[in-house]
């Protein structure tokens, strides 16, 4: 199957470039690349027309008008773009294990979603492996979050593989879904903007069009670096959107990818 791999971003091209820096490290390359840009600045430009060249797929920039925080707007537009069969998911601040892809891609099967987990490093920590451009990590540092958790083990991920048809603890950063579920579920809701939902809102309407959730908790590993907490002042609105999906059993939302202008 052909992968794109989507990572979005927002003004913080240091770590872009350590996620960046990863991507080119994997054993197994995505197939195409894009680049989700919810209206960074020229320096995070700038930063993206340096490692382009660098990548032997095709590499896309997508960029939208900085008006806060819209981040649902500029994934549709990104799915839209996509010419993979598969969509894998990351955010700007996950510096991925070289067996990430491959990961993704090993447990992907027909009508299910995958879920997966991130390994926090805190805010120490996180100084240092910008300091030394660092993008692979060992368990036995002090720094980061539940260590154990580093260590990977597909053999466990395929016994301990079914999830419940739950919405929350769903992370965009390590999310990974067929281009066409995410077609007949209209993709990301853009009534939802700031932070908060935005995943648990998407994957709820996967799930109600009959695509089951798999989580990979020993495999598909990422590195989260430590950011504050984006402001949360939408997040009463986005719950109770999220909650209305939920009670209707909605398969599809009204304002997503087919609102998308076709010249934007």
């Amino acid at each position: 199957m052909k992968i794109t791999l989507i990572a979005s971003t927002y003004n913080w091209k240091e770590a872009l470039e350590l996620v960046l820096s990863s991507i080119l490290n994997q054993r197994r390359m995505p197939d195409e690349l894009i680049i989700a840009d919810d209206g960074s600045g020229e320096d995070t430009r700038a930063l993206i027309e340096e490692f382009a060249p660098k990548f032997p797929m095709p590499f896309k920039h997508l960029w939208q008008e900085d008006e806060g925080f819209r981040r649902c707007t500029i994934l549709n537009k990104s799915i839209q773009e996509a010419s993979g069969d598969y969509i894998i998911q990351v955010d700007g601040d996950v510096i991925l294990h070289p067996e990430f892809v491959a990961d993704h891609e090993r447990f992907a099967a027909p009508k299910r979603f995958i879920r997966g987990y991130r390994i926090r490093l805190n805010e120490e920590y996180s100084k240092g492996v910008f300091a030394r451009k660092q993008i692979e990590f060992s368990p036995f540092v002090k720094g980061v979050g539940q260590a154990y958790k580093t260590v990977r083990m597909p053999l466990l991920s395929r016994i301990f593989r079914w999830d419940r048809d739950q919405f929350n603890r769903v992370y965009g950063c390590n999310m990974s879904y067929w281009r066409a579920d995410a077609i007949a579920a209209n993709g990301y809701n853009e009534d939802i903007s700031g932070w908060g939902c935005e995943d648990e809102e998407f994957v709820a309407r996967l799930t109600f069009n009959g695509v089951k959730r798999r989580k990979i908790r020993f495999a598909a590993k990422q590195f989260h670096l430590y950011h504050p907490e984006a402001p949360q002042d939408r997040l009463s609105i986005n719950q109770s959107i999220l909650k209305n999906t939920i009670a209707e059993r909605a398969p599809r939302c009204t304002n997503g990818i087919d609102c998308i202008d076709a010249s934007s």
